[in-house]
């Protein structure tokens, strides 16, 4: 008797654990994030603040889910904005500029900046002595293709330096992935280069960095954060969410030393050391390359305007209050 009992409590044992697999269904994990997707000019050390808000989890924090879409050429980045491809556009602001005076009515409205000056290094083969920039005179420099933002920052550096650029061999037709190849092959005396390109070739022991185009060519929105103009009326708490992440990534920079930086953003470059990554954010940080937090001043503005109108890149300036909408916490 009592081995049928134990019989019978065994198979309503059996039994349940069946039931309980065919009809238990876990509860799903529910999320109330915002999915945003951002389009991103090029994947750079230079854009560091905004790494660590992805990977210090300031975003998720903020209520977003940010989906990051690599979009090589400031142009492809403001298209892929304004084809509703994506809802936030990270490039120069001088491609909004383009947009509002193209004529487009539901232009790009830049809510957000992250760097405050050009992140290109001028790099020099000839490292045995003191560079001035008056060594650049006879000496045959590879800028990239003429008319870039690279370019032009170039020149303007020059300018505000009193440095004539006609003594100067600049060489315009090398396209600007293909600088640092074209220098380590022997072609010229001088290249401009952003991180961590740079660092590359100087750990190649063939040049070494000598100057910041960015502290020379002076503060403006060198890129930033830019959306619809309808996006940002019809968003305006995810836009405060997401103001308030690039924030904290910009405190973080700050207040941190370049090694702890970069252990955070190491996951983002895993083809670059550690080390690198160091003396990479430390030349930004030499340079005051970021911004204290996500403000841009009408003056920086003002200053990118200048350089675009001594271009001819724009006929006439744009509203600073109608293209800048700086966000309030």
């Amino acid at each position: 008797m009592k081995k049928k009992i134990i019989y019978f409590l065994f198979l309503l044992l059996i039994g349940a654990i069946v039931l309980f697999v065919i009809f238990y269904q876990p509860k799903k994990e529910t999320t109330n994030l915002k999915h945003i997707t951002l389009a991103e000019v090029t994947h750079s050390v230079f854009y560091a603040p905004m790494y660590v808000a992805i990977e210090n989890g300031y975003f998720k924090d903020e209520g977003i889910d940010l989906e990051v879409i690599l979009t090589p050429g400031a142009d492809k980045v403001s298209a892929a904005v304004l084809s509703d491809t994506v809802d936030i556009g990270f490039a120069g602001t001088e491609s909004a500029i383009y947009v509002y005076t193209g004529g487009e009515e539901d232009y790009l409205v830049t809510f957000a900046g992250l760097t405050k000056r050009d992140g290109q290094f001028i790099v020099a083969r000839d490292c045995s002595k003191e560079f001035k920039l008056t060594d650049l005179y006879g000496q045959e420099i590879l800028v990239g293709r003429p008319g870039g933002m690279p370019v032009v920052n170039f020149e303007n550096a020059m300018k505000n330096a009193n440095i004539d650029i006609s003594k100067i061999n600049v060489n315009y037709s090398i396209d600007f992935a293909s600088l640092s190849g074209t220098f380590m092959a022997g072609v010229g005396n001088y290249v401009n280069l952003f991180e961590p390109t740079a660092t590359s070739v100087v750990n190649t022991g063939l040049g070494c960095i000598v100057a910041s185009i960015g502290e020379l060519s002076g503060e403006v929105p060198y890129t930033a954060f830019y959306a619809r103009k309808s996006f940002i009326d019809n968003n305006p708490e995810v836009i405060k969410s997401f103001n308030r992440a690039i924030n904290k990534g910009l405190e973080f920079i700050q207040k941190e030393d370049s090694s702890k930086v970069a252990q955070v953003i190491l996951p983002q470059f895993s083809d670059t050391s550690l080390k690198d990554l160091t003396t990479i954010i430390d030349n930004y940080k030499e340079y005051d390359s970021w911004l204290t937090n996500t403000f841009i001043s009408e003056d920086s503005f003002d200053n990118l305007q200048n350089i675009l109108l001594n271009n001819n890149l724009i006929k006439e300036k744009v509203p600073y209050n109608k293209l800048i909408q700086n966000i309030d916490e």
